[in-house]
């Protein structure tokens, strides 16, 4: 299997794991089969749809090849059908989460870099790739996306962001480096569900609802 087929087939098991997990929730909102669709589709595209569209380049990847677009509707199909199933292989899909979130933070953040962009810049658009779908996800269905208050998610991006910016700076951006990335990526991320890990949040905020 050559490098690009591969990238594809990763890539293409991410967009379904997101999907997933967007699908999942749509059904908990009660939405219909194409409510389902639409949030599923979002949850698994609006990262990448974000970073080419940031980075200039339209259309954007996933509206251009089909696969993207047929993979959500095919786990939205399945979310739709099997929800108590999926619902039931939650760790699982959370352990594929991560390894998507992994994935998707290091070809963004790389795809950034090899444009031009500064370790911010790229940083910031491999963040917004790997957390962006959720919280369009979470939007969709009113609610305070998920990311910014209570999960170690986004932060486990940001360090992957970050290695993939310190191994161009030392010349290193090699599939080892990138790979080795993706992997504490998704280490961060199993090891903060595990143990419950959340980033801190303001105290005493009791106090000042009496006031």
């Amino acid at each position: 299997m050559s490098a690009a087929t591969t990238q594809l087939v990763l890539d293409l098991v991410g967009v379904f794991v997101f999907a997933l997990s967007g699908g999942l929730a749509a059904v908990r909102a009660r939405l219909d089969l194409f409510g389902v669709v639409v949030v599923a589709s979002v949850t698994a595209l609006g990262g990448g749809i974000v970073r080419d569209t940031l980075l200039a380049q339209n259309p954007p990847y996933s509206l251009r090849h089909w696969p993207y677009l047929v993979v959500p509707v095919v786990a939205s199909v399945v979310v739709f059908r099997f929800h108590p199933q999926v619902a039931r292989a939650r760790a699982l899909v959370l352990l594929l989460d991560a390894a998507g979130l992994g994935l998707f933070t290091v070809t963004a953040t790389q795809k950034s870099l090899a444009v031009g962009l500064g370790w911010a810049g790229a940083s910031m658009i491999g963040v917004i790739t790997g957390i962006g779908g959720g919280v369009i996800r979470d939007v969709l269905l009113r609610q305070i996306p998920v990311v910014l208050q209570r999960e170690i998610y986004a932060v486990a991006a940001l360090v992957g962001a970050g290695l993939v910016c310190l191994g161009h700076a030392l010349g290193q951006l090699h599939a080892p480096w990138l790979i080795a990335t993706a992997v504490v990526v998704f280490g961060i991320r199993v090891v903060a569900l595990r143990r419950h890990w959340s980033a801190p949040t303001a105290r005493n905020l009791e106090d000042q609802a009496g006031t």
